[in-house]
């Protein structure tokens, strides 16, 4: 009785392992669906093929690579780093620093004022916090309309 549980417990072992793969390998036919959850011919060929892989004691990492090997990298839903795909997994951190070295220049140009550098040139002292406090006021331009939060709103209403 108890080599019976332990063969139920290993089969019960092995078909978890082989779902559990089978949940991460792209049905070849289908193209959208896991071959766990296509119905597709070859999916089920694919399914037996894990499951007696997995038997035989394989890992999961050489089963991975066995499918990979005979039907391409596009068979796994979650591609390998390397050169070729560095630009896609890079892409989101190159275009966020992007924009947070957009966002950082346009700030130093909003608190960089040529005026108030020039003055502090040609005085050759720099000057006091209330008159550059001053300099500021006269020479930095009142933003324009556009830039107000509810722009847009104004103008469909027609205010």
């Amino acid at each position: 009785m108890g080599s019976e549980e332990d063969a139920l417990r290993k089969a019960q072992l092995v078909e978890e392992r082989a779902r559990n793969i089978s949940h991460n390998v792209r049905c070849t036919e289908c193209g959208s669906q896991s071959i766990e959850e296509s119905g597709a011919d070859v999916a089920i060929l694919l399914r037996k093929l894990i499951r007696d892989e997995v038997r035989s004691g394989k890992s999961d990492k050489d089963i991975y690579n066995k499918l990979q090997e005979e039907f391409g990298e596009s068979v796994l839903y979650t591609p390998k780093f390397d050169m070729q795909t560095a630009a896609l997994w890079l892409s989101p951190v190159i275009f966020g620093a992007g924009i947070v070295g957009v966002w950082a220049y346009k700030r130093h140009r909003q608190k960089t004022n040529v005026h108030i550098m020039a003055l502090d040139l040609i005085r050759g002292v720099p000057l006091t916090p209330t008159e550059r406090e001053t300099m500021l006021d006269l020479l930095t331009p009142p933003p324009p309309e556009r830039a107000t939060p509810f722009y847009w709103w104004r103008k469909w209403r027609g205010g």
